[in-house]
């Protein structure tokens, strides 16, 4: 089936849940109105949905390609991306000083959504990119900024980030790329990457390799590792980018999805680059974009999750089987009508929503962040900290859940490639794992958002949901069931923090054998209240004489979060609280 970007509901959760009024009023969007952003978003929906979308399926089968240490992706992908750069689109979300568009960061997000789900092979070029432009834009120096910055935000070169080594991994500490100091100022990179997505590619002039490695006398640990800029063509004498660096592609990994994105095993040798700041804080830098990076990955997740719930709506509506159970029928009936289909189409309608909820939430927070009023920013700096894994986390793990509902609402046609079903799990099961598997994230959640400041900013979060459960309480049936559940759901919350601040100094092993359902849990709650808050935007549409069947369906959708999915925080309290003996002591 074709793919259509849900624009209309992408923009219900921009205007109702991304503090929008505060956002617009910040001095880099003073110029922006809501309707700027839904026009781009129209325009990029129909370009991703008529030029990107129809790759989807050809990309998953012919895959990225080696030859002569060249990768070259399937036919059509380098028109499209020509189109891309043309439209402008890589610009959306970028400064106007360096050529782009200007919108707020939030809107990026939604676009972000919109080419993932059209074909997230080909959003993960302009994803890192986008993740280049932003690590530059606050680290660079002011001639990097003004050699590379324009050129990125035109999508006519590209970037990558290049963390993870052969005997490295996760754990960066055991990094061992080398940077030598040249006497013109360059440094002699040499070194091998593996994982490096989109390292080598045929789509755009240029390639900006982001690279962490080691001066020869940095000390050992993540505290010796700089950051260096490694382009893959050098600036001649005349300006022009003409000589090639000494790096290249050597093989690429053959995956279980995303197969016309390459990702990379990239060679160094001596490779000429560029120290962006200081020495050996290299990995504070790359944060930055690490930071992006993990954020953009969950919007994916919510991409995928999309795709699909259409894909898995449409065949329902279309597969005719099996009488009614009720004898309303006495022939087959489209599965639609059975009680477990409609089940599973709902929850990945709540999980889907529920995910775009949240991550354009954090968005808001983010634009927050980076542009707001000295008032307001301190607080939105540590929102955003804190939802950021949970948007990676959360919204990855529940993207594998509904692409495999997706794949059991099809029955066995599901199992079979020439559905497209099966190439959306497959597509998503990489999304829990890359930018920091679910794991790092809930401890980073729990270390770094939780115990570094005794449960601060948590105990704020909960304060917010607690003032919305106030408002859900004085509405209609729904709202008031929602808030019941919310408010449980927020209990669990609140005791399993407690559990956790008074059990990590004693005993960090327990607390953090609970770290994943820690997340889970507050992403469930996050994501609950963002469509507890949608619930209330949508009666109050309606009672203005808004579009009453869509937004019924909005509050439907909250409510069946709330009674569907917002209950399992019960579960993860107990899985919290409950870790016992067993678990850190069984033999495996």
């Amino acid at each position: 089936m074709t793919y259509q970007a849900p624009v209309r509901d992408i923009m219900f959760a921009i205007e109702h849940l991304s503090q929008w009024p505060q956002v617009e009023a910040l001095q880099p969007y003073s110029e922006i109105e809501l309707d700027d952003a839904r026009a781009a978003l129209e325009e990029f929906g129909r370009f991703c949905a008529e030029m990107i979308a129809p790759l989807s399926t050809i990309g998953d089968t012919e895959g990225a390609r080696l030859e002569n240490g060249r990768v070259v992706l399937p036919e059509g992908y380098k028109a499209a991306y020509d189109q891309f750069v043309e439209m402008g689109w890589q610009s959306l979300s970028h400064p106007t000083e360096h050529g782009g568009m200007g919108l707020p960061k939030v809107v990026g997000a939604a676009a972000t959504e919109i080419v993932n789900s059209a074909d997230m092979s080909f959003g993960l070029c302009p994803l890192l990119t986008n993740g280049a432009i932003d690590a530059l834009s606050i680290t660079g120096s002011e001639a990097q900024k003004a050699f590379y910055l324009d050129k990125l935000i035109t999508g006519r070169w590209s970037g990558t980030m290049n963390l993870t080594e052969p005997q490295a991994g996760s754990d960066l500490s055991r990094v061992r790329c080398k940077a030598v100091p040249q006497d013109d100022g360059t440094y002699a990179i040499s070194g091998t990457k593996i994982f490096i997505t989109f390292g080598e590619h045929d789509l755009s002039e240029n390639i900006v390799h982001l690279v962490l490695a080691r001066t020869p006398d940095a000390p050992e640990g993540v505290r010796g590792l700089s950051l260096f800029v490694v382009p893959k063509l050098l600036e001649g004498e005349g300006g022009e980018t003409a000589l090639r660096n000494t790096l290249g592609c050597v093989s690429l990994e053959h995956k279980l999805g995303v197969r016309a994105s390459p990702t990379a095993v990239m060679e160094y040798n001596n490779a000429t680059g560029y120290l962006v700041g200081e020495e050996n804080s290299g990995l504070r830098y790359m944060f930055i974009m690490m930071t992006s990076a993990r954020y953009a990955v969950g919007v994916q997740g919510v991409a995928i999750a999309e795709r699909a719930y259409q894909h898995a709506l449409s065949y329902a509506r279309d597969r005719v089987q099996s009488r009614p159970v009720d004898g309303s029928a006495q022939d087959a009936v489209p599965i639609i009508q059975h009680p477990d289909v409609r089940r599973m189409l709902l929850r990945m309608r709540a999980l889907t929503e529920g995910g775009r909820a949240l991550a354009i939430a954090t968005g808001g927070w983010l634009d927050l962040a980076e542009h707001g009023p000295e008032a307001v920013r301190a607080e939105a700096q540590s929102m955003a900290e804190f939802l950021v894994p949970l948007v990676k986390g959360f919204c990855t793990e529940r993207a594998v859940e509904v692409a495999s509902l997706g794949v059991q609402i099809h029955g066995g046609m599901g199992f079979i490639e020439e559905t497209g079903v099966a190439q959306f799990y497959r597509d998503a099961r990489i999304l829990p794992i890359y930018e920091g598997t679910t794991a790092i994230q809930a401890n980073d959640l729990l270390g770094r958002k939780v115990l570094r400041d005794g449960g601060r900013t948590a105990r704020r979060f909960a304060e917010m949901i607690a003032a919305t459960e106030g408002e859900l309480s004085n509405g209609g049936a729904a709202a008031q069931r929602i808030a019941q559940r919310l408010a449980e759901a927020r209990l669990a919350f609140t005791a399993s923090l407690d559990h956790l601040l008074a059990t990590a100094g004693q005993d960090p092993n327990r607390a953090y054998a609970g770290s994943v359902p820690f997340l889970m849990l507050t992403g469930n709650l996050a994501t609950g209240w963002q469509l507890g808050l949608s619930a209330l935007a949508a009666e109050a549409e309606l009672a203005k004489g808004g579009d009453a069947e869509f937004l019924e369906a909005k509050i439907a959708t909250a409510d069946i979060f709330a009674q569907q999915v917002l209950v399992e925080c019960s579960a993860e309290y107990s899985r919290i609280t409950d870790t016992g003996d067993s678990l850190l002591t069984a033999t495996l």
